[in-house]
């Protein structure tokens, strides 16, 4: 095994959590936003309080699909990076500011041109709809700041920092606090108030971390005016995880569907559970970041040693020594180290989750009937969150790996077992009425995630594939 493969255990936990803890912080944040502004417009009235909600679902999903943004940039710049080459990394990262900025010009138009129509869509009416259409409009705006605060995040990334990200939520998240006061009871803007406060929140955290990668960009001699080429090459590597994560939004869909079918109080039994389910996922959502851009790294180092260069990756130290040809001794430390992360966080989480099953949707809703019905599937839902925090990691390892594509086809795949599954529940298959709400947890929990976990997994079995050999 090489130097790289012998990099004590303890170093590689240090860089781990160092990456996790302030991406973790980073994730929280951004949940933070609606819950300051549903506080805050709250005190308006019922009205404003449901048409926020329906709006900032509709805006959290559009974001939720240009997430790719984040992911590619991240796995693109990290591996270059690693390999040595900071000009191309640098250049990678601009053209992703770029095409976020433009990809969030058009969905801004787009949304503020379509907002009564969406919302009508969604079965608003009356004052709810007029609310939701203001919170839009006036959030909209704000859609280029989101996605370049996506792109820029990804850049940093895999940079291996993110303290930065995690400085900018966290300052916006109080700037849109102050805002939020300003615009909703001071200048006596309503819900629009909260929406343009996110904007401009928004906005500003965009400027905050672009500002050092175009920075760097300048001082490293690379041009950061728009590129055509760049824009198709930073789009062509971010369509596949689009794929992907439209097959995720699709599964997370079919079972609100399902669980809307068991009737209202399975309905709000499934919230409770998704929202601890949720809650959880931000932890090992951040060791995956984690994983994604120390594996990119690896990557980079790898391919530049089996190339005969020196690469700047972790523990890159040269031409890669007859033992290790290919160069993946530091891809597999880090892919053992993440993953024991990953399972082992899991396995607290879900033991928390899983003890405190019978009290937890206490916290939720007053009403015995509800509780009866979250319970067993928070239950369920415990017992699968150490093989999602195995999903977690590998969805990572493969992001970090350029393996889109692959991700973008295991997506589809997953929803085939699952998706039947949904319609059986929802149809009274094995049973009907609130109990079958355990089913559906289980189904989500060990057939959906079990998928991932069988294709994430064989993919991951063959490092070698992903570090190019010698030539």
């Amino acid at each position: 095994m090489t130097a790289v493969g012998r990099r004590p255990s303890g170093a590689l936990d240090r860089q781990i959590l160092a990456l996790a803890l302030p991406a973790l912080g980073a994730l929280v944040a951004e949940p933070v936003f609606v819950l300051v502004d549903s506080a805050m417009v709250g005190h308006l009235g019922a009205a404003s309080l449901a048409g926020l909600s329906l709006a900032s679902t509709v805006l959290t999903t559009l974001v939720g699909l240009f997430v790719f943004l984040a992911y590619s940039t991240t796995a693109t710049t990290a591996r270059l990076f690693g390999a040595g080459d900071r000009r191309a990394g640098l250049r990678a990262g601009v053209d992703g500011l770029w095409l976020a900025l433009l990809l969030g010009l058009g969905a801004a138009a787009l949304l503020g041109a379509c907002a009564p129509r969406v919302t009508g869509l969604l079965g608003a009416q009356d004052a709810v709809a007029v609310n939701a259409v203001a919170y839009l409009r006036a959030s909209a705006g704000g859609l280029p700041g989101m996605l370049v605060v996506l792109a820029a995040t990804g850049t940093l990334r895999g940079l291996l920092d993110t303290r930065t990200p995690f400085a900018v939520a966290t300052a916006g998240a109080v700037l849109n606090v102050a805002l939020n006061a300003v615009l909703i009871y001071g200048l006596g803007m309503g819900v629009a108030g909260s929406g343009l406060g996110t904007a401009l929140s928004q906005t500003a955290m965009a400027v905050a971390l672009g500002a050092p990668v175009l920075h760097a960009a300048r001082r490293e001699g690379v041009a950061v005016a728009p590129r055509i080429a760049g824009l198709g090459t930073s789009l062509g590597a971010g369509l596949p995880l689009l794929v992907r994560t439209i097959s995720l939004r699709l599964a997370l869909l079919a079972t609100v569907w399902s669980a809307t079918s068991l009737g209202p109080t399975a309905l709000a039994a499934h919230q409770v559970v998704a929202a601890v389910w949720g809650l959880t996922a931000f932890a090992l959502d951040a060791l995956a970041i984690a994983a994604q851009a120390l594996i990119g790294r690896a990557l980079g180092a790898a391919q530049a040693r089996a190339a005969g260069g020196t690469g700047s990756g972790p523990g890159a130290t040269g031409t890669a020594p007859p033992e290790d040809p290919e160069g993946v001794g530091e891809v597999r430390a880090v892919l053992r180290r993440s993953l024991v992360w990953g399972v082992a966080s899991g396995a607290v989480l879900g033991t928390a989750v899983a003890a405190l099953s019978p009290w937890l949707p206490r916290l939720f809703s007053p009403e015995h009937a509800v509780v009866g019905a979250a319970s067993p599937a928070l239950l369920i839902a415990g017992t699968a969150m150490p093989m999602a925090g195995a999903v977690f990691l590998l969805d990572g390892v493969l992001m970090g790996a350029g393996d889109g594509r692959y991700l973008a086809w295991a997506g589809v795949v997953t929803l085939l077992p699952y998706l039947p599954l949904t319609a059986l529940i929802a149809q009274g298959w094995p049973e009907p009425g609130t109990g079958a709400l355990m089913w559906l947890w289980a189904a989500f929990g060990w057939v959906f995630m079990g998928a991932r976990l069988a294709t994430t997994g064989l993919r991951t079995r063959h490092l070698a594939a992903f570090a190019p050999r010698p030539s």
